[in-house]
């Protein structure tokens, strides 16, 4: 059932194990035009929202993550939370101290509404499909905004994410700075580049030119008979994207996958089976038709556009900020974040996390997110004093 705050304002729902929720948040209108409506959110909480409402952090997860930040795999959650470590009793994001909302992003499929939604204008509730709008950053910070109303939540003591997460965490600090206490953004860019689009444009490409996308329109497909193969291609160029070349060569150099025979034997390199393990694990969880939105959202991508440029547009960030880069990040430079850096008023000097892992060092490198955590909310995490 949709999530109702009390009359109040003050919002003190709080599952320490998460528990996924709705909301109902009514229209959104877009950037470039037209509005959706009768929109539906998906988040999950962690701790109690104070009196005075002054510990709300805003988590906003990457391109195909969700509501799961942390807790196991269940019941609509198809894998475990992708930080998990970070949040909790003693931990870095302390619910014993901060209540923690993480949504599931404006066109996802994770339960907030997007393409494989019911369309409203449809008399037999058939799901969007092709007909689901064109979404920029911006009109998903618009969905978030309208959450944060929905939840009675004034302001947030600090937003963070990464990547796509990033994206958005920084567009909220350019549209709502008076709601923003507190700002990290991790392994991001201030405007998707030429680069950026090029790769993606790859992986759209290998979506719409799967024989059974018809258009977007696959939902009355047989089990199996919707766009998997061209799905998978695109989580195979993406997911190369997100690791470094030298992690790659390392770890997998020319290896042939065990048992198999990949010199005109028909078999695999090993490379090649761990890409197709990863997009198998992806087209079992998620929606075509959501990472074909999503990824045109992350191309849309432009803090500058009709504000008078990137600089302008990162002057206006009032939150007290910190930017981390990946060291060995080939998709989001360490150059692209220390722009954002060098532009917020209010900022530490570019955090570089030394990582082989690429642009995945955001995911993988929990310890060292936590440090920049712990140093931007200004106190040690409880169980990283027990440590020493």
């Amino acid at each position: 059932m949709p999530a109702t705050p009390p009359a109040s304002g003050a919002w003190r729902a709080g599952d320490p194990a998460g528990g996924r929720r709705f909301a109902r948040i009514g229209d959104v209108s877009l950037e470039r035009a037209g509005r959706l409506e009768n929109v539906e959110m998906a988040y999950e909480t962690w701790g109690t929202l104070s009196p005075s409402g002054d510990n709300a952090v805003l988590v906003l997860h990457a391109l195909t993550g969700d509501s799961h930040v942390t807790g196991d795999a269940g019941p609509g959650h198809p894998t475990p939370g992708w930080w998990n470590g970070l949040i909790g009793p003693g931990r870095e994001l302390d619910t014993d101290r901060w209540f923690v909302v993480a949504p599931n992003v404006l066109g996802g499929c994770q339960g907030s509404t997007g393409p494989s939604s019911p369309d409203p204008s449809s008399p037999e509730g058939r799901p969007y499909g092709s007909r689901f709008p064109y979404l920029t950053v911006r009109d998903q910070v618009n969905a978030e905004l309208a959450l944060t109303e929905v939840l009675g939540i004034d302001n947030w003591a600090l937003v963070v994410g990464g990547s796509m997460g990033g994206m958005r965490a920084l567009e909220w600090a350019i549209m709502a700075p008076d709601r923003v206490e507190r700002l990290l953004v991790l392994a991001s860019t201030a405007a998707a580049t030429g680069d950026q689009i090029a790769w993606c444009s790859a992986q759209l490409m290998a979506i719409r030119c799967d024989a059974n996308f018809n258009g977007g329109d696959y939902y009355d497909a047989a089990p199996g008979q919707g766009p998997h193969n061209g799905l998978g291609v695109a989580r195979r160029i993406a997911h190369t994207t997100y690791r470094s070349e030298a992690e790659i060569n390392l770890r997998f150099g020319r290896l042939p996958q065990q048992g198999e025979n990949p010199l005109g034997g028909g078999g695999r390199f090993a490379v090649e089976s761990y890409l197709d393990h990863h997009a198998n694990k992806l087209t079992h969880r998620f929606d075509a038709n959501s990472y074909l939105r999503l990824t045109e959202t992350m191309n849309s991508h432009d803090v500058g556009r009709g504000r008078g440029g990137v600089a302008a547009a990162l002057g206006r960030v009032t939150a007290r900020s910190a930017i981390a880069a990946i060291s060995s990040d080939r998709l989001y430079t360490p150059e692209q974040n220390a722009e954002i850096a060098a532009g917020i008023p209010d900022c530490a000097p570019l955090r570089v996390i030394d990582s082989p892992y690429g642009h995945d060092g955001f995911l993988v490198e929990v310890e060292r997110v936590g440090e920049i955590l712990v140093d931007l909310l200004g106190e040690p995490a409880q169980h990283a004093l027990a440590a020493h």
